[in-house]
This record gives structure tokens, C-alpha cells and sequence, in this order.
């Protein structure tokens, strides 16, 4: 049964693996995207831990400020029953002044390893935001190489004839051949309506000599 779910287990790696690789071909720079919202999420994540950190380390520092301000005041107070012969009562104080006394050392202990967890999550935060910012850098070169090859592979597919053998022209040939045509059109147009023109005026002239010469 186990050798089973191992098998079943790798075969759909396999297939998720397959899947992705053919999602990286077609779409690379989504597939990064993808890459990089996963890791924005995590470094959301050590931040978050790191402010949680931040707020032990507080806590634990009020608290061992609290257990040294008791410990302090028993001292005080077994001296003051000392002195006034209060045997039990000093010896409860002594005992409360030892107990704030071990908590005071325990929490002090535990402020400076919160400080060095702390600043050890900082160092690995700014690694992480360093490395993103990188990451995003990445993306930004790749996606202007990738432009360019798409720019260069669509204007490879205009300029060059050959690049569509069941056609004879490429657009731009196409373009300039309508142009050739329209430019014939109107230039055709305009020697007519020209020579209509300059015949039209000739016979104009010719009946007015006419007229005149009656």
C-alpha cells in the first residue's frame, strides 16, 4: 500500500513538474510572477514573525523589570523584619526576595536570547527583501529582453518577404504597392482633368476669334 501512494505520490509530481515546465515555455515571465508573489508572501511572513519578536523581547523586558523591582523590594523588607525580630516574616521575605531574585536571572536570560533571535530574523529579513528587490530586477531585464525579441521577431515577420512563402508580399510590400497604385490613380486623375482643361480653354479661345473675326 505504501509503494502505491509512493508511486501514485511521484507520478503526480511528475505530472506537476511537466505541467509547470510546459508553462514555463509558453509563459516564462507569468510563471515568475507567480514566483515572485510566493516569495513576497513569505518574506510578509518572517516580517510578521519579526514584529512578534520584537514585542516578546518587550515583554520579557517588563517582566524582568518587574521580578528585579520585587526581588529589590523583599530585600527591603527582610531587613526591615530582621530588625524588628520578625523571624518568619523575614524569613518569607528572604524567600520571595530568592524566588524574584532566579526569575529576574531567568527572564534577563531570556531578553538577551530574544535579542539575538531578533536581530538574527532582521538579518534574514533584509537578506530576503534584498534578494525580492533583486528578483523584481530580474523580471524588469528579462521582460526588456523579451521585448526586444518580440519586437525583433515582428518586425522579422513584416520586413522579410521570405518569411511567408505562400505570400508574395509582405505587408509593408503590400502597403507600398497600394501606394504605387494610389499615386498612379491621382497623378493619372490629374494629367486628365489637366489636358480637359487646356482643351476646354483652347476651344474657348477658338469660338472667340471666331466671333470676333464675324
Amino acid at each position: 500500500m505504501a509503494n502505491l501512494l509512493t508511486r501514485i505520490k511521484n507520478t503526480v509530481m511528475a505530472d506537476l513538474h511537466e505541467a509547470l515546465d510546459q508553462k514555463e515555455k509558453k509563459n516564462p515571465i507569468a510563471l515568475l510572477n507567480q514566483y515572485l508573489r510566493e516569495c513576497e508572501t513569505e518574506t510578509e511572513k518572517v516580517r510578521k514573525l519579526l514584529e512578534r519578536q520584537g514585542q516578546l523581547k518587550e515583554q520579557f523586558t517588563r517582566e524582568q523589570h518587574q521580578a528585579a523591582e520585587m526581588a529589590e523590594k523583599r530585600k527591603h523588607q527582610s531587613e526591615i523584619a530582621m530588625r524588628a525580630g520578625e523571624t518568619e516574616l523575614q524569613e518569607f521575605a528572604s524567600q520571595e526576595q530568592a524566588q524574584y531574585e532566579e526569575r529576574a536571572a531567568r527572564l534577563n536570560e531570556a531578553v538577551e536570547n530574544a535579542g539575538k533571535q531578533q536581530l538574527e530574523l532582521e538579518r534574514k529579513y533584509e537578506d530576503m527583501k534584498h534578494k525580492l528587490k533583486d528578483m523584481h530586477i530580474r523580471r524588469m531585464e528579462l521582460m526588456g529582453r523579451e521585448n526586444v525579441t518580440r519586437a525583433h521577431y515582428r518586425m522579422d515577420q513584416v520586413l522579410d518577404h521570405n518569411a511567408y512563402s505562400d505570400k508574395a508580399y509582405s505587408r509593408f510590400a503590400e502597403m507600398e504597392n497600394y501606394l504605387d497604385h494610389l499615386e498612379e490613380k491621382v497623378n493619372s486623375s490629374y494629367n486628365r482633368n489637366t489636358i480637359d482643361g487646356r482643351i476646354a480653354q483652347l476651344e474657348k479661345e477658338f469660338k472667340s476669334k471666331e466671333t470676333n473675326t464675324i
